[in-house]
C-alpha cells in the first residue's frame, strides 16, 4: 500500500474541511448533493467524450495503481537477471528456456524466449524496445484520463456555481434566502476545485510516477538480456544495471 497516496488525500480533505471548522463554517454547508451531481456527472460525461471507451476503462483498473506500487522494484530485477546471467554461464542460454516458463512478467518472458532462441543482439534490443514503447502508450492514456478529468472539474463546478447563481436571481423576492443561497451555489466550485487538485491531477501525476519506474526497470530486463546473450560476465551485468538506479544515469537513458 501507497501511505503517501493515503496520507495525501486525507491531508487535502482535512486541510479544507478543517480550515471551515476553524472559520466556524457549519459541515452541512458543504454537503449539496445537486453540486456533487453536477461537478461529478459533469466531468464524466466531459472526460467521456474525450477518450474511447478502452482507455477509460483501462484508466478505471490502472486507479488501483495509485495505492499499489509494483510487485517487482529495481533491486529485484537486478538478482533475477543475475540469476539468469550466472545459470546461462553454467549451462548455456538454452537453460533459460525453463526460466521462461515460470517468469510472470510477459516482458520479461518473452525477452527471456527470444535470447534462447538465439535472435541477433540488435533485433532483440529492436524487438523489446518495440514492447516497451507499446508498454509506454499504453500506460500514458490512463495517466491522461485523470489530467483531462482533473482539467475538467474545474469548469464544471463554475457551471454549477453558475446554475445556483441563476436560482437564487430567480427568487430575489426573498431577500433573507440570498446570502444561503448564493453560498450552496459556491459549493459546487469547492467540489470542482477539489476533485481536481486533490484527486485527478494527482491521480494522473502518481501513474506517471509508476509508469517512469516500470520503464525503468524493463529498460534494465533489456540491458541485462543483451549482455547475457553477449555472455558478459555476471559481476559485470550488475555493475551495469546498477548504473540505472543513479540519477545520472537515469537520465542518461531517458534523453
Amino acid at each position: 500500500m501507497d501511505i503517501a497516496s493515503i496520507i495525501g488525500i486525507c491531508l487535502g480533505l482535512g486541510a479544507v474541511f478543517g480550515g471551515a471548522a476553524l472559520e466556524g463554517l457549519h459541515m452541512g454547508a458543504l454537503v449539496q448533493p445537486t453540486a456533487a451531481m453536477i461537478v461529478c456527472g459533469g466531468t464524466l460525461a466531459a472526460t467521456c467524450v474525450s477518450f474511447p471507451l478502452p482507455t477509460l476503462m483501462q484508466a478505471l483498473k490502472d486507479l488501483k495503481r495509485v495505492f499499489l506500487p509494483p510487485q517487482e522494484d529495481p533491486e529485484g530485477v537486478i538478482k533475477n537477471i543475475i540469476n539468469y546471467a550466472a545459470k546461462a554461464r553454467r549451462n548455456g542460454l538454452i537453460s533459460l528456456e525453463q526460466e521462461a516458463q515460470t517468469v510472470k512478467d510477459s516482458f520479461t518472458k518473452k525477452g527471456i524466449s527470444l535470447v534462447v532462441d538465439g535472435i541477433d543482439p540488435q533485433k532483440l534490443r529492436e524487438t523489446m524496445e518495440i514492447e516497451l514503447g507499446s508498454f509506454k502508450e499504453h500506460g500514458k492514456g490512463s495517466a491522461e484520463v485523470f489530467e483531462s478529468a482533473g482539467g475538467f472539474a474545474p469548469t464544471i463546478g463554475i457551471i454549477g456555481a453558475v446554475l445556483g447563481l441563476i436560482h437564487v436571481m430567480s427568487n430575489l423576492s426573498d431577500a433573507s434566502k440570498l446570502g444561503g443561497g448564493i453560498a450552496v451555489a459556491f459549493v459546487a466550485t469547492i467540489y470542482g476545485l477539489m476533485l481536481a487538485n486533490i484527486f485527478c491531477i494527482p491521480f494522473g501525476t502518481k501513474l506517471k510516477h509508476r509508469l517512469k519506474e516500470e520503464l525503468l526497470q524493463k529498460e534494465m530486463v533489456i540491458e541485462g538480456l543483451i549482455a547475457i546473450q553477449n555472455g558478459e560476465n555476471p559481476h559485470f551485468i550488475e555493475q551495469k544495471l546498477r548504473a540505472y538506479l543513479h540519477d545520472g544515469g537515469h537520465e542518461k537513458k531517458a534523453k
